[in-house]
């Protein structure tokens, strides 16, 4: 399952990638909303895993852009707002949270997909 992960900041683009690559997933990462519609049209993406807050054009505008093309790829958001309590809850959620993100939204979007009918 391919991954494109779509985050301003190198660091959570980095770990994104460290992770999701270590549970078998092959991840793409872009720095900006601009660069993941560019992606998006050059290669198959099962998942866009993206942060809300980006320069330019933000994950908002990513969102609409890509639904309106790909409206069946699950599209997960992330947002960083380090406080004390987001980040303790994120130490404590850890990575296994994101991979069973994002194995959910796989599956999900798999059972929402149409059967494929018979040629003739």
């Amino acid at each position: 399952m391919k991954v494109l992960v779509v985050d301003d900041d190198a660091i959570v683009t980095k770990s994104c990638k460290r992770i999701l690559e270590a549970e078998g997933f092959e991840v793409f990462t872009v720095p900006s909303a601009d660069q993941g519609l560019e992606a998006i049209k050059h290669d198959d993406f099962d998942l866009l895993l993206m942060d809300v807050k980006m320069p330019k054009h933000d994950g908002l505008y990513l969102m609409r852009e890509f639904k309106k093309d790909w409206p069946d790829i699950p599209i997960i958001v992330m947002s960083g707002y380090p406080t004390q309590e987001t980040i303790a809850d994120v130490l404590q959620l850890g990575p296994d949270e994101l991979v069973k993100f994002v194995r959910q939204a796989l599956e999900n979007a798999v059972k929402r997909r149409p059967f494929p009918t018979g040629a003739g």
